[in-house]
């Protein structure tokens, strides 16, 4: 069974930081594409940031400059390091990834973690 568990999110002040970690279980990260997503109450998700399955990474432009998407194989581990802290980057973050097939391809954004509350105040 996949587990994503995110944590690490927060109450900050604007101009600040956080680290979000999301641990996964059961999957390997390397194997789809795995990304941030982030929704405001009331909002639809959307996508903050992405590492490919060829490890490309990709950010959203209000993300570029300020977050940085990483992973730790080794911890099987993914990471969104924000800076620069505004408060519209208030949100639910979740961690997600895609679920791999027997055919060798995977289902896009198939697994998602529970979320971790940011909220930024100034």
């Amino acid at each position: 069974q996949v587990q994503l568990v995110e944590s690490g999110g927060g109450s900050v002040q604007v101009g600040g930081s956080l680290k979000l970690s999301c641990t996964a279980s059961g999957h390997i990260f390397s194997t789809c594409e795995r990304g941030w997503y982030r929704q405001v109450e009331g909002h639809a998700r959307e996508l903050v940031s992405r590492i490919l399955a060829d490890g490309t990474i990709r950010y959203e432009e209000f993300a570029k400059g300020r977050f940085t998407i990483s992973q730790d194989n080794a911890k099987n581990t993914l990471y969104l390091e924000m800076n620069n802290l505004k408060p519209e980057d208030t949100a639910t973050y979740y961690c997600a990834t895609g679920r791999p097939t027997s055919r060798g391809y995977c289902v896009s954004w198939d697994y998602w973690g529970q979320g971790t509350r940011v909220t930024v105040s100034s």
